[in-house]
């Protein structure tokens, strides 16, 4: 049997002969004398030095060999090796084409291979794959012209202040860099950490490979991206003069492995690196030694910045590390302040269930089109987020240069500039743009009136501004609703650790309406490395149940930090800081018009391996969006919305919600088991009149054997925990009312209703009550496709279920065999009309005649003709369930959880009132930009070193002038001068008027302004910051 590879952490740094020792102590004490393992010896410049971790080889380790290792006091974790394929999507071509990776023919079924979401990926996209969001009418491509991305974003300004990166170490994590290429000046190291003997970014001709895992173009990204921070000619850099060290993670063949990321951020440690570009990621939030390391690199005051994802524009996509608090999150743009398609969007998916995510990306620049250094010589334009990441670098390593106090400079410190700094976009939300578009000059006055401070973000909740607060802003609050869940981010610029002080405090304003509203805060115990998080939940006050108007109030948080210098033992330095809040509260709605989302039985990866729902999306078979309402079902939510509908999560059990509050409840693609507990509380409820709609998928034990998953981060097979959704839990919730879904596997194309419809790897109805509806269509056995490769079709597959329950006053159910048609996540063509349908017929008992009267209907089946589906032999669903425990024989269901109870503050009413727009009221405390001068603008370019014989010292930009907007703002002036020039002809006479008075006042002296503001009004020809 084959080695397996394992990294052993330890809880410090060690020498190589102190982990040696640890690792034999602790396998000895295994007491398995065959067991077969040695240390893997890792050859990289990192060896020579204390590690905290080592990689081992064992062959057939056992469990208890694993844990035995754990159990050593030196070793805080043991988890397998991980391999990552970086896929670089570069199309040359300037049309749109299919990903390297995309489906091409036809498919044969087959083990899948390890995917895209499965490893930490490349993002970069060829300059062809930009696209507008669409909201607005117009399209034009801006390829034309070549932009300088440095001076757009007038970095040229810092330039001509002598700021050009001087002094800032940064580390470029890709895929090296040639040793002469004309572009750097300061190259000050090359590391290579691959298992390839070579330090350049090579372009090697190599065929292209089709299977699903990477495909090579010899691209020379790792020069790109170099070349984006500091290059200094052509496409010039933002930080000319920084200090480069190249980081070489990845081979020719795109691949790297954890390891080798830790033995770099080891080394990069102890450079003292500054700035860190990391332009790859993944979903997997859970591969713990990468997590845990780029805490600590953040922690040594390293700031990170990672691309966020190019899987947009799909909600619930962001990528790791770039998701991670402590990391700034880059998302894309085009060159008209689009939001870039490919940009992955928020929120996080870690708080699920019971929580709610993060806002990310954290602040959005330029990824389409931008030009950097080509892999030997000139320039060239790509696109994708990971070309948006080495822009923010370069902008940070510039800035970082020009603050004369360093130690002022952390990685909470910068992301607190950036984020306050940065213009938010018009029409778009906080989880497509963050905080808004890279803004350098302003991020640069505030960094240097900087003050160590905390600061919040999102730095204000309001539940009333639309979109910016999507999704909060798209429904109202009432009495009895599941309280909203805002999570917010505590940034803590005084240090990298810090707490509260003793609980935050919720003051209503009373002038209005506070009083309406209750809070309750949760909050990390401890802020490390420079962040933490501010859970606010908000809830309506019972006395408002018949009310509607809008409630204000604020919460007051105090963080405390030590004081590095200070020479009193103990001392710290506070900051308090305020979270307003407003919300818009209406009456309670009818019970008809509330739906109820199940999130708590919905499972992802990671950790586990859940299948997608469509099994034709073979190079993305990984369901990891988070299947939630405001994710990968957000389409479906505004749907429901527009229809008059709210709709709330339930993040627990089903015995933790009041049934008779809602009309309907909605479960979709469910993949956890369930209590025996919520099995009666359910019966109990749909007998008292709730009802229940269901949209089930796929599960076949012999598919999910057949597309069992080598998944290259553990080399090991992984077999399915269900399929795409958990049929046999499923059958066990609705058994009693003589219900059942099949282990069928079908799919294709129909018309229901006069509508298109489409199965995407749906199962069938197995049996249902006799006085019930059934809806049957003809359709293809994908099942015996992917287990024979036969093509076949079955007539009158019974999809759909509609039933009224006997119990007077009994709620109705719905149930329909495929959830692809309301999921964003690769639908081909919706079905929220047969949604309205379903709902009209739970909340209102009105049967839908286009169903009723089908030419489709068909006698509800049996279930007599096969046997209801069982759950997999030697399923690992107990490894990720939060019912299932570990049980000799069966996994047995866990102790009935405590439902979530929250600590509402206690108010201190105040007698305040808020402003009407709570964004242009907050600011960074201490910060004023109009005490940083800035010199006058004309352009500049950095000259530093001299010219070759024979080359060309011009920007590549025709007559000197900037393209796309600074040529558009040209003649925006021309309104500023006639104003002017009004004023002066005013001034005069007002001057006149005051002499002929008796006794002359003195005049006021009118408010000067900055002196770059005032050289931009009278030259005309630079942009406006």
């Amino acid at each position: 049997e084959a080695y397996m590879e394992y990294i052993v952490a330890f809880t410090g740094y060690f020498s190589a002969k102190a982990r040696s020792l640890y690792i034999s102590s602790a396998l000895r004490n295994a007491g398995d004398q065959a067991l077969e393992w040695h240390i893997v010896p890792r050859e990289n410049p990192a060896s020579d030095f204390p590690s905290d971790f080592e990689l081992v080889h064992i062959r057939q380790a056992s469990p208890s060999s694993l844990l035995t290792l754990e159990d050593h006091p030196y070793i805080k974790r043991v988890t397998p090796q991980r391999k990552v394929f970086r896929s670089l999507k570069y199309i040359p071509s300037p049309e749109p084409a299919a990903p390297c990776n995309a489906t091409r023919g036809t498919q044969k079924w087959q083990s899948w291979q390890s995917s895209r979401p499965f490893r930490r990926t490349s993002l970069s996209l060829g300059s062809g794959f930009w696209h507008a969001t669409g909201r607005h009418s117009s399209r034009r491509l801006l390829r034309a012209i070549p932009r300088q991305v440095a001076q757009i974003l007038q970095a040229d300004v810092l330039w001509q202040m002598g700021h050009t990166g001087s002094g800032v170490k940064v580390a470029v994590f890709d895929t090296g860099l040639s040793e002469k290429h004309p572009h750097f000046k300061n190259v000050k190291e090359r590391t290579n950490w691959t298992n390839e003997k070579t330090l350049d970014d090579e372009n090697r001709k190599k065929e292209i490979m089709i299977n699903f895992l990477f495909c090579f173009s010899g691209l020379g990204h790792g020069t790109f991206v170099a070349g984006v921070i500091a290059s200094m000619r052509e496409c010039q850099g933002f930080a000319p003069d920084s200090e480069l060290h190249i980081f070489r993670v990845f081979t020719n063949n795109q691949v790297s492995y954890t390891s080798w990321f830790l033995d770099a951020f080891n080394y990069a440690i102890l450079k003292k690196i500054d700035v860190l570009n990391l332009s790859i990621g993944g979903p997997d939030f859970m591969d713990h030694p990468f997590v845990d390391k780029v805490w600590e690199l953040t922690a040594n005051k390293v700031i990170m910045v990672s691309a966020i994802g190019n899987d947009g524009p799909l909600y619930g996509t962001l990528n790791n590390p770039a998701d991670q608090m402590d990391v700034i999150g880059v998302g894309g743009i085009d060159f008209e302040d689009n939001i870039a398609r490919f940009s992955s969007r928020g929120m996080t998916t870690w708080e699920l269930p019971g929580g709610y995510g993060r806002v990310k990306p954290d602040i959005v620049t330029y990824g389409s089109g931008v030009r950097g250094s080509g892999m030997k010589e000139g320039c060239r334009s790509l696109s994708g987020t990971s070309v948006a990441s080495p822009v923010v670098a370069g902008a940070v390593t510039l800035l970082a240069s020009t603050v004369l106090n360093r130690e002022l400079v952390n990685p909470a410190s910068m992301k607190q500039a950036l984020i306050a700094s940065a213009r938010r976009l018009p029409g778009v939300n906080m989880f497509e743009q963050g905080h808004g578009k890279l803004d350098l000059i302003r991020a640069y006055q505030i960094l240097n009136s900087y003050r160590p401070q905390a600061s919040l973000s999102p730095s204000y909740i309001d539940l009333t501004e639309c979109p910016y607060m999507w999704p909060y802003c798209s429904q109202p609050i009432y009495y009895g609703g599941m309280p909203t869940i805002v999570n917010v981010t505590i940034l803590n610029g005084m240090g990298v650790t810090g707490r509260i002080v003793d609980k935050p405090i919720w003051q209503p304003y009373l002038p209005q309406n506070g009083d309406h509203i209750d809070v309750a805060v949760s909050y990390s115990p401890v802020l490390w490395p420079w962040a933490g998080y501010l859970a606010v939940s908000i809830s309506v006050a019972k006395k408002a149940a018949s009310w509607e108007g809008i409630a204000q109030g604020h919460v007051m948080v105090t963080v405390a930090s030590p004081a590095e210098n200070d020479s009193e033992v103990g001392g710290e330095l506070t900051s308090t800081v305020k979270l307003p809040i407003k919300v818009k509260i209406v009456p309670t709605p009818p019970r008809s018009k509330r739906v109820l989302w199940d999130q708590y039985h919905n499972l992802r990866y990671p950790p586990g391996y859940f299948p997608r729902d469509n099994l034709r999306m073979k190079n993305d078979p990984l369901d990891w969006n988070g299947d939630h309402i405001h994710t990968n079902f957000r389409d479906m939510y505004q749907h429901l919305r527009s229809m008059g509908y709210f709709v709330e999560v339930l993040g627990a059990p089903i015995t933790c919600f009041d049934a008779s509050q809602y009309g309907t409840l909605l479960m979709v693609d469910s993949e956890e088991e369930y209590f025996p507990e919520e099995i009666t509380k359910l019966r109990r409820d749909i007998d008292n009149g709730l009802s229940l709609i269901i949209f089930s998928d796929w599960y076949n034990t012999s598919v999910m054997r057949k597309v069992k998953f080598y998944d290259e981060n553990t080399r090991q097979w992984w077999m399915p925990d269900t399929g795409g959704a958990n049929v046999p839990a499923l059958n066990d919730l609705i058994s009693v009312w003589g219900m059942a879904f099949s282990d069928g596997l079908y799919e294709g194309d129909f018309t229901l209703a006069d509508h298109d419809m489409y199965y995407a790897s749906g199962c069938s109805i197995a049996r249902f009550p006799e006085d019930g509806i059934v809806i049957a269509k003809n359709l293809k056995d994908q099942g015996l496709e992917v287990l024979k490769q036969e093509t076949a079709v079955v007539e009158g597959v019974p999809i759909l279920g509609l039933y009224q329950t006997p119990s007077d006053g009994g709620g109705r159910i719905a149930l329909y065999g495929d959830s692809n048609c309301i999921d964003d996540s690769h639908r081909q063509k919706d079905c929220f009309w047969l949604l309205d349908a379903l709902l009209q017929y739970t909340s209102y008992s009105m049967t839908p005649p286009s169903l009723s009267h089908s030419h489709s209907r068909v006698a509800p089946p049996t279930g007599t003709e096969r046997p209801l589906p069982q759950r997999l032999e030697g399923n690992h669903l107990y490894r990720y369930s939060k019912v299932l425990e570990a049980h000799l024989g069966d996994p047995k269901p866990r102790p009935l959880p405590a439902c979530p109870h929250l600590s509402w503050a206690k108010p201190q009413p105040v007698n305040e009132t808020a402003p009407s727009n709570l964004w242009k009221h907050q600011k960074l405390l201490s910060v004023d930009l109009d005490k940083v001068a800035l010199p006058n603008v004309r352009a500049y370019r950095p000259q530093v070193r001299p010219l070759s014989p024979g080359e060309s010292g011009a920007w590549d930009i025709p007559g000197g002038i900037m393209p796309g907007h600074y040529n558009q703002e040209v003649g925006q002036t021309i309104p500023v001068f006639a104003f002017l020039g009004a004023m002066v002809v005013l001034s005069f006479f007002v001057v006149q008027l005051t002499k002929a008075k008796s006794k002359p006042k003195r005049r006021k002296p009118r408010i000067k302004r900055p002196t770059y503001l005032q050289q931009q009004q009278t030259t005309g020809k630079n942009p406006t910051v």
